[in-house]
C-alpha cells in the first residue's frame, strides 16, 4: 500500500476492525471458498462462502468472524441451522457443539450487502474491484497474521476480463450466458492480500519466467506495455536481495480509482497513475512498491499491526532500493532525503514515535509517516551501520526463514544481529523501540 495520506488510505486505515489487534481466537482457519455474485451496476453483491476451521483448544463453542456492513442471511454447520449475532462489524456464530482440540468443522455463509467501502464498483466502466477491507465483501479474519488458503469464484456478464487472487482455473459459462471466472490460491496467505478486478478491460500477456498480465480499461496494449516496461526486472531485483524467487504469474490492473494495492499475485493501480507514468516513465515507484510486498507483506507478513512497518517501512525502503538500482544512487538519495525530511517535521512537531507502536488504533498521518517513511529511514541507516554485503545477507536470512510466516520486530532484529555477528540493542532501542536515534547533520550515502 502506498500514498496511504490519501482520503481512501485514510478511510482504511482507520475503519481497521478491533479484530486486528491478533487476539486470541481460539481457532485457526483453513480454508476459505467463496462465490460472488457482483451487481456492478446496482453497487450491490450476494456471496456464499465455505469457512474451514479448526479449534486450537478444546470447549470451542462459537465464533466470531469479521463481516464489515454484510447482511448475514444464514449461516449452517453440516446443514444445521446455527444462531448468530452481529454486532460491531463483525459476526458470532454459536456452533452447533463444543469441538475438541484439533477438529475441523466447515461453516456455510450466506451474505450479501452494499459495500460503502472494500469493494468499489464503476458502472461506467463495467468494473468492480476490491480496495483493502476483505470482511466488506467476504466474513474472514481481518488480521495479518491469519493464514489460509482460497477458492474464489466471480459471476460476470459474458466479455468481461478479470483478476484475482489465485491460479486462475478455466471459466466456466453458464446456462444464462454469465461467466464464473475461479481462482484458486494454494499457498495460505493473510486474507488482506485477498481481492480481484473485473471490467471491460484490454490485456497484453508476456510470457517468461514469470508470466506477466496488464489489464486496463482505457490502455491499448501498446500503452499497456509501457506503463509495465520495468516489471519483469522489479520482480528479479526484489527475488534477488529477498533470496526468493517470485512464485506463480504476476498481474497489473489499472483501475478506475486507487492509492494502490497489493494482492496475492496482482497489483492494483490507478488509470491516472498509468497516466503519469506515460508522460514521465521514471515514475516507477509506487509499481515497485506494491511489487515488493509480494515479499514483504505477503510472504513475510507482520504478526499483528503494531509491527506494520515491517511491511511498509521496508516496501518504501525496497522501492528506493529498486531505484537506486534502476535510475541511480541519486534517485536513492532523493528518496532518502524524502524521508529524512517527513521525520524532522514529525520531531519539530513532538510526534515522532517508536516504530512498535503499543496500539495501532485509528492511525493520524502522522502516524501512518512514522511506518512508512520514518521505517524507511532506519532501514537506510541500519543499511549504512552493517554495510552492503552485511545487510543484505541479514535481509536475506530474514525473508528466507521467515517465508509464509507472520513476524515481529524482534525476528528482524535476530536475523540482522547474526549477519552482523555482533548484538544491535542500541541501534534498535534508539531507533526502533524509542526515539532517541540521533539524525545525521550531513547527508549520508549508501553503502558502495
Amino acid at each position: 500500500m502506498q500514498r496511504c495520506a490519501g482520503l481512501l488510505g485514510l478511510w482504511w486505515l482507520l475503519s481497521v476492525p478491533a479484530a486486528w489487534a491478533s487476539p486470541v481466537r481460539g481457532f485457526d482457519v483453513l480454508h476459505y471458498a467463496v462465490a460472488l455474485d457482483p451487481d456492478i451496476a446496482g453497487g450491490r453483491i450476494q456471496g456464499n462462502e465455505v469457512v474451514r476451521l479448526r479449534a486450537l483448544h478444546a470447549g470451542l463453542a462459537e465464533i466470531t468472524l469479521d463481516a464489515g456492513a454484510l447482511t448475514i442471511t444464514s449461516v449452517r454447520q453440516g446443514g444445521t441451522p446455527l444462531t448468530f449475532v452481529r454486532e460491531q462489524g463483525q459476526v458470532r456464530i454459536a456452533l452447533a457443539r463444543p469441538l475438541r482440540a484439533g477438529r475441523k468443522v466447515d461453516l456455510e455463509i450466506a451474505y450479501h450487502g452494499a459495500p460503502a467501502f472494500g469493494l468499489e464498483f464503476a458502472p461506467a466502466r463495467e468494473e468492480v474491484y476490491t480496495i483493502f477491507s476483505t470482511s466488506q465483501w467476504m466474513p474472514s479474519v481481518d488480521a495479518p497474521d491469519e493464514r489460509a488458503t482460497l477458492s474464489l469464484s466471480l459471476t460476470l456478464p459474458a466479455g468481461l476480463l478479470a483478476t484475482g487472487t489465485g491460479r486462475a482455473l478455466a471459466p466456466r459459462t453458464l446456462a444464462d450466458g454469465r461467466v464464473q471466472h475461479r481462482w484458486a490460491l494454494e499457498t495460505p496467505m493473510p486474507g488482506y492480500v485477498y481481492g480481484f478486478a473485473a471490467g471491460r478491460y484490454r490485456e497484453v500477456v508476456q510470457p517468461g519466467r514469470v508470466a506477466l498480465r496488464y489489464l486496463s480499461a482505457e490502455r491499448s496494449p501498446d500503452e499497456l506495455r509501457r506503463v509495465f516496461a520495468p516489471t519483469a526486472d522489479m520482480l528479479a531485483f526484489f527475488a534477488e536481495r529477498a533470496g526468493l524467487p517470485y512464485r506463480g504469474d504476476y498481474q497489473q490492473a489499472l483501475v478506475a480509482r486507487t492509492i494502490g494495492q497489493e494482492l496475492a499475485g496482482v497489483s492494483l493501480l490507478s488509470e491516472a497513475y498509468g497516466a503519469e507514468v506515460l508522460e514521465a516513465p521514471e515514475k516507477t515507484a509506487l509499481m515497485a512498491h506494491e511489487a515488493a510486498h509480494q515479499w514483504w507483506g505477503n510472504r513475510v507478513t507482520c504478526a499483528s499491526w503494531e509491527h506494520f512497518w515491517l511491511n511498509e517501512g521496508m516496501a518504501n525502503f525496497m522501492t528506493a532500493a529498486w531505484l537506486q538500482h534502476a535510475q541511480g544512487e541519486a534517485a536513492y538519495q532523493r528518496q532518502v532525503a524524502g524521508w529524512r525530511a517527513r521525520l524532522d517535521r514529525l520531531r519539530a512537531k513532538g510526534t515522532d514515535h517508536a516504530l512498535v507502536y503499543a496500539a495501532w488504533d485509528a492511525p493520524s498521518a502522522d502516524d501512518r509517516a512514522v511506518v512508512y517513511q520514518k521505517g524507511a529511514y532506519v532501514l537506510h541507516l541500519l543499511r549504512e551501520e552493517l554495510g552492503e554485503a552485511v545487510f543484505w545477507q541479514g535481509l536475506r536470512s530474514y525473508t528466507r526463514d521467515h517465508d509464509g510466516r507472520a513476524v515481529v520486530t524482534a525476528d528482524f532484529q535476530r536475523a540482522m544481529e547474526q549477519a552482523a555477528g555482533r548484538p544491535l540493542d542500541d541501534f534498535f532501542q534508539a531507533w526502533v523501540y524509542g526515539t532517541a536515534g540521533v539524525l545525521p547533520t550531513v547527508p549520508v550515502s549508501a553503502g558502495g
